[in-house]
């Protein structure tokens, strides 16, 4: 049990790995392009969500949802690169199973508390 949850964690981990290098590799691609919007961070939570939506479709007709590979491209890839993607997936996961008030409650409350919380952050910490 404990080694499975190691390796689990090793497959999560090495997948967040590339996942976030891709990530700084985009903003470094983009440093110049931004010019006071943040265009690198808008193109990879927007190609973040597309990969996740791809794999999540191929994953789940291959029957591989729970297995390693899921965890590494989902979890792990796409965590890395963007938990946007994992959120929107989620919020996905939620209309799909007809639970339209836990969307927008889900979506209401990550956007609105997340930017709140951020802010308390900054502001706690200047």
């Amino acid at each position: 049990m404990i080694t499975d949850t190691l390796k689990a964690i090793l497959v999560v981990g090495s997948g967040s790995f590339l996942g976030g290098a891709a990530r700084y590799l985009v903003s470094l691609a983009m440093k110049n392009a931004s010019k006071g919007f943040p265009w690198a961070t808008l193109l990879v939570n927007v190609a973040g969500c597309l990969l996740i939506g791809l794999l999540w479709g191929w994953l789940s007709r291959t029957s591989q949802m729970e297995g390693n590979l899921s965890l590494f491209l989902t979890v792990g890839l796409c965590g890395g690169f963007t938990t946007f993607s994992t959120f929107s997936k989620e919020a996905m996961m939620l209309l799909q199973n007809g639970n339209v008030w836990g969307f927008v409650g889900y979506v209401a409350a990550s956007v609105i508390i997340g930017i709140a919380f951020v802010a308390a952050g900054y502001f706690l910490t200047k």
